[in-house]
């Protein structure tokens, strides 16, 4: 046998050993979790209301759901808008774009206890929102806005330029070719980057602890302070007193983010497929 032949092999041997790893990692914590989670998962754990007694997680799911809803709402327009500024009208060299990229590079890489140090200085703090959804909110918006902003640009780069050109030459203005063609054809990509926010957005703890609080009732305004799944899940394994709860909220947790990963995946595949 040739040295090639060796090198190839052992090369192939070392890749599918290391997909092989990861994969039965993946499944040995899917099914761990679930395992633990799913025989303590009841009626009484889907409660309206959270007691010392019964630690539901309905309040939390629902909480989850209104944070996730804020957090893209202020994010999703400012990140696809800076993504259409980088794409269609910044040159790529320019200062701008480069400042630009560069500020989405470093919010990306900043720590998601030091977003929450942020958001409780500047939002609970120094506006006087207090513990409440919209300052967490606002903290994980600004925690995805890079990673919408990198997707959309990228989508949006994807696009064929004669898609362009044939607007153009169809008499289209530049805004009128984003908003039918550019836009329509990156939808896709777009909502592949809206499905990994939410996916931080649910499994986010640290900022929002800071930010949101850890109140277990379902806020009755976005000035009341909630207490999202994966906080909920903290705090039961923190305190000590709800381990079987805290393994139900995971389970139920891990199949949240799932269904929400099928069906953005549907979403993003229909949308780019209809484009």
């Amino acid at each position: 046998m040739k040295r090639g032949e060796i090198f190839e092999r052992a090369t192939a041997f070392v890749v599918w050993s290391a997909a092989a790893t990861t994969i039965a990692a993946l499944i040995f914590i899917v099914g761990f979790i679930l395992f633990k989670g799913i025989p303590h998962i009841n009626p009484a754990i889907f409660s309206l209301e959270y007691t010392s007694e019964n630690a539901s997680m309905t309040p939390a799911i629902i909480s989850t759901a209104m944070m996730t809803t804020l957090a893209l709402l202020i994010a999703v327009p400012f990140g696809v808008s800076a993504a259409i500024y980088l794409a269609e009208y910044a040159k790529r060299e320019s200062w701008a774009a480069k400042i630009a990229r560069m500020t989405a590079e470093t919010l990306s890489g900043i720590p998601s206890i030091i977003h929450g140090l942020f958001g409780l200085l500047f939002f609970v703090v120094f506006l006087g929102w207090g513990f409440s959804l919209l300052s967490g909110a606002f903290t994980l918006a600004i925690m995805i806005l890079p990673l919408i902003m990198r997707a959309s640009e990228e989508a949006l780069q994807s696009v064929p330029d004669s898609y362009r050109e044939g607007a153009f030459g169809l008499g289209a203005g530049k805004l009128r070719m984003i908003l039918k063609i550019a836009l329509p054809s990156a939808m896709g990509g777009i909502f592949a980057g809206v499905t990994l926010a939410i996916g931080r957005i649910v499994g986010e703890t640290a900022a929002l602890i800071y930010t949101a609080g850890t109140v277990a009732q379902i806020p009755s305004s976005p000035m009341e302070s909630a207490r999202t799944l994966s906080v909920h899940m903290y705090a039961l394994s923190s305190e000590g007193l709800h381990i079987d709860e805290g393994y139900a909220t995971a389970a139920a947790l891990l199949a949240i983010v799932i269904v929400i990963n099928a069906l953005s995946a549907y979403i993003a595949k229909k949308a780019g497929g209809d484009a």
